[in-house]
């Protein structure tokens, strides 16, 4: 079976691209999950992108945003000729729309952290952003998909409520069908940018990863993106991209693996024990095991491309160290501290983490500390992770934007704590309720600086975070794209989207371009 890329392929201009995980809503103002953030990135433009050497390039915007030396309003000129899938004009008008709307009902609001005060559209094509404090962040987050315009008329009867069904967009594509496991996609013919370089994307999601991994190989769907294949089928079409049998995309690592550790409640309110978890990790080992080191080991929980000072923050794997931690609490000589992790069950890799983890401790650790592995569906973790249900749990995060605020206060900022446990924020909704005194003010503060002082603040947050430990960073991720051979070589943005509308079938050997 060793004929990748035979006449089992279809041949037509079509694209069809498979991935794991169905779509429940295409709502910006609500999406979240990999596969719907990159299905938006298709039908959608954004105001900015960034490129993959990491520079701002306007899209929708028509220049660089303009900042007032208070750093308080954000001037954007937009582009003119811009339509939406219905043909409604994208103006001013439109873009505030789109932002106000999810501003007021948008289920992910956190990304804007209470920067916006006001959206003002003074002309056709001039939007202005009142900002309640200066932020270095806001250029990174004009580039989220979640702040993708919509247009105006098709969701006048869902300003406030969502539409979870369709989407009507100004990218280069339309949806033309949409259920939660196929989504066909077909060029907008009144794009203002380039046309796509094929006739129209099937979006299918199959079950499980042997499916994925098997209609693949066998030619039955042209392009398979990473997320949920497991980690030895992998490993598999890598070494076939490497022989070339297939092709390999691999995009910018943008996607974190942690561990959530509960510090509401016994036992892991003492923080002496959540060090000692965090000692007792061996990433490298993970590494290997589980991916073959093709996730990258990391001890911070912000992706190394978006700081410039890389050193690590966590500790490295030392048993030794967790034992004279876990001896001084009372632990070993007779008496084990046994702690439930629960892994995503329906995550390939979580398991495989949690099983080398389980290991570890018990080679290292096993008159001390032991762990009970509990598999549980990622939706209901999700829902039930602000709940303070789970004691240990194994969690990834993409940041909606290129910013190090993307990948911080989703896990650190709280509104209301009493000492060191957050009643109210996102450091409760994450699961850990943790939080210090002076963490809240120094994200605050974070995003006003810029160049130096703001990495010597982000550095002192973090180091508060790894010693609190109620994180655990692991792994470093990278979105992998396959293709068959008989198309040309896929590619990413910067932010990690496959970019579907660059996808074609490569001219045949001999016939001139």
């Amino acid at each position: 079976m060793g004929g990748v890329g035979c006449t089992s392929i279809n041949r037509t201009d079509r694209i069809t691209v498979a991935a794991a995980g169905k779509i429940t809503s295409l709502d910006p103002a609500q999406a979240s999950t990999v596969s719907t953030l990159q299905l938006l990135s298709a039908l959608g433009d954004p105001l900015y992108e960034l490129t993959t050497e990491g520079e701002l390039e306007p899209r929708l915007a028509d220049a660089q945003p303009d900042v007032s030396p208070d750093g308080l309003t954000i001037t954007i000129p937009l582009r003119r000729g811009v339509r939406f899938h219905d043909g409604t004009d994208f103006n001013a008008e439109a873009m505030a729309f789109s932002l106000k709307r999810f501003l007021e009902i948008g289920s992910l609001s956190y990304v804007v952290g209470g920067r916006i005060a006001a959206v003002e559209a003074p002309e056709p094509h001039r939007m202005v952003l009142k900002l309640t404090r200066p932020s270095t962040s806001l250029a990174g987050l004009l580039t989220s998909v979640n702040l993708t315009p919509i247009s105006p008329t098709a969701y006048a009867e869902h300003r406030e409520q969502f539409l979870h069904d369709r989407f009507v967009g100004t990218g280069p594509y339309r949806l033309t069908h949409f259920s939660d496991h196929q989504q066909r996609l077909e060029p907008f013919e009144n794009y203002w940018g380039e046309q796509p370089r094929n006739n129209g994307i099937d979006l299918i999601s199959l079950s499980n990863s042997t499916a994925l991994f098997g209609a693949l190989r066998s030619g039955e769907v042209d392009v398979l993106m990473s997320p949920s294949i497991d980690e030895d089928q992998r490993h598999a079409l890598h070494q076939d991209a490497q022989a070339g049998k297939l092709q390999e995309a691999i995009g910018p690592a943008s996607e974190i693996g942690y561990i959530t550790l509960l510090s509401r409640g016994e036992p892991l309110e003492r923080q002496p024990l959540r060090q000692a978890l965090a000692l007792s990790l061996n990433r490298h080992e993970i590494s290997q095991r589980v991916s073959y080191g093709l996730r990258r080991p990391l001890r911070s929980l912000i992706p190394p491309s978006l700081t410039t000072n890389q050193d690590p923050i966590w500790p490295e794997h030392d048993p030794a160290a967790a034992r004279v931690i876990l001896q001084k609490a009372g632990y070993c000589n007779g008496r084990s501290l046994t702690l439930p992790l629960t892994f995503r069950s329906n995550v390939p890799a979580d398991k495989l983490l949690a099983l080398t983890w389980q290991a570890q401790i018990k080679r290292d650790l096993s008159d001390c500390l032991a762990l009970e592995l509990d598999g549980v569906e990622s939706t209901t973790i999700y829902r039930q992770l602000g709940e303070g249900t789970f004691k240990a749990v194994m969690l990834d995060w993409r940041g909606s934007y290129p910013d190090p605020e993307a990948y911080l206060t989703p896990l650190l900022s709280c509104n209301r704590a009493e000492q060191s446990i957050c009643q109210e924020g996102e450091a409760a909704i994450s699961g850990s309720f943790w939080t210090t005194p002076g963490l809240q003010d120094a994200l605050e503060s974070s995003d006003r600086m810029a160049g130096p002082n703001r990495s010597d603040k982000l550095r002192w947050i973090q180091a508060q975070a790894a010693e609190g430990s109620a994180y655990i960073p692991v792994w470093l991720v990278a979105p992998t794209a396959w293709c068959q051979t008989n198309l040309v070589p896929p590619r990413f943005d910067g932010s990690g989207h496959l970019l579907l509308a660059e996808l074609m079938h490569a001219p045949a050997r001999g016939v001139a371009n």
